[in-house]
């Protein structure tokens, strides 16, 4: 029962703060947010993790100090019916705010939903320790049930603040890559012949990407422009998400030609002898293809 208690303590401060947060993410872009408000969301799950902790440890220190001094639990049948049907309930609100989350995306939304299935788990275990008190009459079984959902706490909750702190350092999202990495081998044209410098960073519910993208050196700046829309465009239809992209345009050089696909290129210095697919280790790094070889 401390279990749930606490939990729901938990829930109703980590949900007020995620109301606001996306609430102000959702803000439009102004001079002092030029990248808008969405990194508040991380901030938010870095709170809900943090309380998710500290509600985890209170739990075992409290199971702990019960085993030593354990107290009568009484209504176990009902005690079990009510927190049966709250976990029923926390999950499957839990598992739709999950797949809205990653839909929208917002990362407050999948993060709630979450913690919610936790919520959820924990239940059950409460659910089964009541179960077992009331056909066994070991008292000390709550504490004891108690102190091993503690410690999953403590893991959920580390895996929200490791998420939150990635987010807030710009760490790399190979999934989201992987996906752009996609719609561009899929949609890839024989102008561009190659893609590098890739860097993509997530604010809120909206993607940033920077890359470098190499034309040929003879195309002149109305056609540059023309090419770098279109990998705009591209993007924004295929990805999924709101994305914005800051493209630099190289020139290419003759040591491109050998896995350039540009069909009656005046300036070729010789013929294409490799296809270079578009990989991570390829498109991350700041230099030109023909440097990796």
């Amino acid at each position: 029962m401390l279990t749930d208690a606490a939990e729901s303590i938990v829930n109703v401060i980590a949900s007020s703060f995620a109301f606001f947060s996306i609430y102000l993410s959702a803000l439009p872009r102004d001079e002092n947010h030029p990248y808008g408000h969405g990194k508040i969301e991380y901030f938010s799950v870095f709170l809900e993790g943090g309380l998710i902790l500290v509600a985890g440890v209170i739990i075992i220190i409290k199971s702990i100090y019960g085993l030593f001094y354990p107290h009568e639990v009484h209504q176990l049948l009902l005690g079990a019916i009510i927190i049966g049907v709250t976990g029923a309930v926390n999950g499957a609100l839990g598992y739709y705010m999950i797949q809205r989350g990653k839909a929208l995306p917002s990362i407050t939304i999948e993060a709630d939903g979450r913690h919610l299935v936790t919520d959820t788990v924990t239940s059950l275990g409460l659910v089964i320790g009541l179960l077992l008190i009331y056909f066994t009459g070991i008292v000390w079984l709550d504490s004891g049930l108690s102190i091993v959902v503690g410690l999953y706490i403590l893991f959920t909750g580390y895996k929200l603040i490791r998420k939150s702190v990635a987010g807030l350092m710009d760490e790399t999202d190979f999934g989201v890559l992987t996906n752009i990495l996609k719609v561009l081998n899929d949609k890839r044209k024989e102008e561009w012949i190659d893609i590098h410098n890739l860097r993509a960073q997530k604010y809120g519910n909206e993607l940033h990407i920077d890359c470098h993208l190499t034309l040929p050196n003879y195309f002149d700046l109305n056609r540059v422009h023309e090419e770098v829309s279109l990998v705009d465009r591209m993007i924004n239809t295929e990805a999924g998400v709101k994305t914005e992209l800051f493209i630099h345009s190289d020139p290419c050089l003759p040591e491109c030609c050998h896995y350039c696909s540009m069909p009656n290129c005046p300036i070729r210095s010789e013929p294409k002898r490799v296809t270079i697919e578009w990989t991570m280790d390829k498109v991350m790094p700041n230099k030109k293809h023909f440097a990796h070889e």
